[in-house]
């Protein structure tokens, strides 16, 4: 098949345009800047914010499926309030190009990164698909953050004439994420900044990274649609997988601080995620692209290289 590969600079993107060539299929990786274009039968260079270099450059491709995995968290650590508001707009702006792109181009299948840690904290420990996502956060940037992954699932489910898929990646893991030695949250955690609100019982899902790219895999090559959980067999509590992680890294045991002051010391979204956030089952997943995790948990890699 011709697959076009947009954010195929990304974490996930880069090693998926290698493991679909491994499969033989002719893939087109669509960057915004050419000199970080992984290795594909085609560079396409264009922006998903800019509609009208967008539908040409995607037509020229003639894709099969398009596969969705543009976010701007590569920036991160040096502008957190500009990554995510430039990821919002991919997720909105970005993805409705992208959507109209695909059809015009004449591809019968879309399939697009979103995430599994977005759902309202209600109901059981461990949520599926089915769940509601929280769209009216009491903290504005998640709020805004949730509404973009709602809005990037509108689009993608309901683009007309396409076959739509949604992946909710769990938490990742893995060589280049935040969780690798080097990234954000490694560095937070080696450096002792990174406590533990008493009780912990925030759930993670996560993911690794090559977990991640195995299931894009299988999603271009299947024919399902819908939404579907992406995480390891394993959702955690914070109290179980930061103090492993802390451990894996050499790094200093978190220091336990009390809930409520959490929000301050952390922030609302990491107090947030370690004190009351759900988990995300991946039976869907399993049944209906026939995918399961080769690192079922956390515990295999988190805080190794």
């Amino acid at each position: 098949m011709r697959v076009l590969i947009a954010g195929a600079s990304g974490v996930v993107g880069h090693p998926l345009v290698g493991a679909l060539r491994a499969r033989g299929h002719q893939v087109s990786a669509l960057v915004r800047d050419a000199t970080r274009a992984p290795d594909a039968d085609e560079t396409v260079v264009a922006d998903a914010l800019d509609r009208a270099s967008l539908l040409p450059a995607v037509a020229a491709a003639r894709p099969d499926v398009v596969v969705h995995q543009m976010t701007a968290l590569r920036l991160l650590r040096d502008d957190p309030a500009g990554a995510f508001a430039q990821t919002a707009r991919l997720r909105t702006e970005g993805s409705a190009h992208l959507v109209e792109a695909a059809r015009a181009a004449g591809a019968r299948r879309l399939v697009a990164q979103s995430i599994a840690f977005a759902a309202a904290p209600a109901g059981a420990p461990v949520l599926d698909e089915d769940a509601p996502l929280y769209v009216d956060a009491p903290d504005p940037g998640w709020a805004a953050t949730v509404g973009a992954v709602a809005e990037l699932e509108r689009l993608v489910l309901n683009g007309t004439g396409l076959g739509g898929l949604v992946l909710r990646y769990g938490t990742l893991y893995g060589p280049g994420t935040a969780y690798a030695r080097t990234g954000g949250t490694g560095q937070r955690v080696l450096a002792g900044k990174l406590p533990l609100p008493e009780g912990g019982s925030g759930i993670t899902s996560f993911l690794h990274m090559e977990d991640a790219v195995r299931a894009a895999v299988a999603a271009v090559e299947s024919e399902a649609t819908g939404v579907l959980h992406i995480t390891d067999d394993e959702p955690a509590p914070a109290a179980e997988w930061l103090p492993h992680y802390a451990r894996a890294l050499g790094a200093p045991a978190p220091r336990t601080v009390p809930a409520a002051m959490a929000a301050r010391l952390l922030g609302w979204f990491t107090a947030h995620q370690l004190t009351a956030a759900r988990g995300a089952s991946n039976d869907r997943a399993r049944t209906t692209l026939g995918w399961k995790p080769l690192r079922p948990s956390w515990r295999d890699g988190l805080g190794t290289p």
